[in-house]
């Protein structure tokens, strides 16, 4: 069964919170596809994940390279799956892909200071409940720890 986690990001940014998100996931030996909604935000996120910590960097490319499927990580901005990804994030209120049951796991990250994002996040909730997925929401405590909530 497809486990998704809701990330409600108050304070943080996705710059901020998906890098060790996605080393966590290459630890586990996950591959991964990251679904933003535009070719101008993967690009800046592809930036990012080079440069966001002096002693490290995740290995990943766009969906554009041609060997695509054999990197670990693939930013996209449409719902296939070009490496083969048991993981996907979505982030800026991408939509959950048709074939979403075909992953381990769904990590959707959202702006819990903008409405919009409230309201999508909302949405998805109902329709991966109505899928019978797994679904788990997540808040940053005051020191800046994931926590579970109900």
């Amino acid at each position: 069964m497809t486990e998704v986690l809701f990330y409600h990001l108050q304070n943080m940014t996705v710059e901020n919170v998906l890098p060790p998100l996605l080393e966590k996931s290459l630890d586990r030996g996950w591959r991964v596809v990251v679904q933003s909604t535009s070719p101008e935000r993967a690009d800046a996120l592809d930036a990012h994940l080079w440069t966001y910590r002096d002693d490290s960097f995740l290995p990943h490319a766009t969906w554009r390279v041609n060997d695509a499927a054999d990197q670990p990580i693939v930013l996209a901005i449409e719902e296939d799956n070009p490496n083969g990804a048991n993981v996907r994030f979505l982030v800026d209120n991408a939509a959950l892909p048709q074939d979403a049951q075909g992953y381990e796991r769904m990590v959707l990250l959202f702006n819990g200071d903008d409405p919009d994002a409230l309201t999508f996040a909302r949405s998805a909730w109902t329709d991966c409940k109505a899928r019978g997925f797994d679904v788990t929401y997540w808040q940053a405590d005051e020191r800046g720890r994931w926590q579970r909530r109900n």
